[in-house]
């Protein structure tokens, strides 16, 4: 069966998520970190790519990010993935591929699941077992968002500014979100739509994002196609 291509449109929010190959690790010490956020920023900008949130772990990372036009993201992965994977493999002395195939994105519903997708990024680090507190993952957007640094690749969006009308009042409204955290069943969404590459929302949304795609944004029910149901039955 051929692969479907990735659900990219304009305007929406997107959770993209890139892994190492085989869960190999792809950040090895502070620089690669650095390298990889710089080559973000740099790229966000050129190819008009609005980056809400992210998270990098020692083997893979994810992004919360709208893209101004269908090929603004693919053109931006592409570039920071090349220009990474080059530098990475100079640095450590090693060769070939370091991702594990293509990057995995879908589009979320922004009402519903943008905040949530923060969180879950931002918590990331906990799951893992890496720190106790999210704020002690330095290599995350967190700590952004509560107003303890100015971080150049984040564009925050506009639901996280209607969280209030001061900076303090953003910062101790999201604060309160990352702390009651996400339930597990937000969690296992989250993961699975960015994997499969499956719209995740509701269904008014979902319907409304099929009319501006030729692609299918959700997975098809098993069965038969109608048409193929009603030859067999003559």
């Amino acid at each position: 069966m051929a692969r479907l291509p990735r659900l990219t449109l304009p305007g929406y929010p997107h959770h993209i998520i890139q892994r190492g190959n085989n869960r190999q690790m792809i950040f090895a010490d502070k620089q690669d970190f650095e390298t990889m956020l710089a080559l973000l920023t740099e790229s966000a900008q050129k190819f008009g790519v609005a980056v809400h949130a992210y998270v990098l772990m020692d083997n893979h990372f994810h992004l919360l990010a709208t893209p101004s036009t269908a090929e603004a993201l693919p053109l931006m992965m592409q570039a920071v993935g090349r220009s990474y994977v080059r530098t990475f493999n100079q640095r450590h002395g090693r060769s070939g591929t370091l991702w594990e195939g293509r990057y995995r994105s879908t589009l979320i519903e922004t009402e519903r699941y943008l905040l949530a997708c923060m969180v879950y990024l931002d918590l990331n680090p906990v799951r893992a077992g890496r720190v106790a507190q999210p704020g002690a993952w330095p290599w995350s957007s967190h700590a952004h968002h509560l107003g303890q640094r100015s971080d150049k690749l984040v564009t925050p969006h506009a639901l996280y500014w209607a969280l209030g009308n001061t900076p303090f009042a953003r910062e101790a409204a999201y604060a309160a979100l990352v702390q009651a955290g996400i339930g597990h069943g937000e969690q296992v969404a989250l993961t699975d739509a960015a994997l499969r590459g499956w719209a995740l929302g509701s269904a008014d949304f979902v319907a409304a994002l099929q009319k501006k795609s030729p692609r299918r944004v959700t997975k098809a029910k098993p069965g038969r196609p109608p048409s193929v149901r009603k030859i067999m039955v003559k």
